[in-house]
């Protein structure tokens, strides 16, 4: 339990962070699993949505959502797949 006001105010802040992370989070894991079974049926889109995947991960390495390496090893194995 927080005694002091900038802890109190501390705990209200890093909740709000919490929900905004794990709604960035479980927006970007959808939209991954969503471009897989794309790519894995072999469509032609797949490869014309690569830009907006990697656009959509480095997002959120940049806000720290992901770590950077994440990130990059996330875009080189959905690249990896699109290739397929």
């Amino acid at each position: 339990m927080p005694h002091h006001k900038s802890a109190k105010k501390r705990v209200i802040t890093n909740e709000k962070a919490r929900l905004r992370n794990r709604q960035n989070r479980s927006t970007m894991r959808s939209a991954v699993k969503t471009f897989r079974a794309l790519a894995v049926t072999a469509a032609p889109d797949a490869a014309a949505k690569l830009p907006e995947m990697y656009s959509l991960v480095d997002v959120q390495a940049r806000k720290g959502i992901i770590p950077r390496k994440r990130a990059s090893r996330l875009k080189s194995r959905l690249a990896a797949l699109t290739q397929k």
